[in-house]
């Protein structure tokens, strides 16, 4: 895939799943600390949260983008992702996510359903998961 000169690029530095993550401009800077499903205390944030949050921010922002090109108001359309860490088969870890997409009942129609796959096609979260990582989409 060849992509054109990066129009922003974000940078933010860790020190671990127990320690810090800080972005070079000062605007998150976020405990991060094991969840007690993993053997910490979950006293500050974890990876699968920080992903599950971008995920699903970008996935929204490209429903909003894909209903801005066919002329569809996606306003009160919201995604929750989940992200879930599994052990993998060769000792490592691996995620998965499911989307959760909740649509206003007037996109019942079956456009709701086109724009998802759509927005699914220009995601960035989306474009880096495919064929890497399951995800799985639910419209509700």
């Amino acid at each position: 895939m060849v992509l054109m000169s990066a129009l922003y690029t974000a940078v933010a530095t860790a020190s671990g799943r127990d320690g810090r993550a800080v972005s070079s401009d000062g605007q998150l800077d976020l405990t991060l600390a094991m969840p007690p499903a993993l053997g910490g205390d979950g006293a500050g944030t974890n990876p699968e949260q920080l992903f599950a949050a971008g995920y699903a921010a970008c996935f929204a922002s490209a429903l909003g983008l894909v209903g801005r090109q066919a002329k569809v108001d996606t306003k009160d359309v919201s995604v929750t992702a989940e992200v879930g860490i599994s052990s993998d088969p060769a000792g490592g870890f691996g995620l998965s996510v499911t989307l959760r997409v909740e649509l206003p009942d007037v996109l019942a129609d079956g456009t709701g359903a086109r724009l998802v796959e759509q927005a699914h096609e220009v995601c960035p979260y989306s474009k880096a998961t495919r064929g890497n990582i399951p995800v799985e989409i639910v419209v509700e």
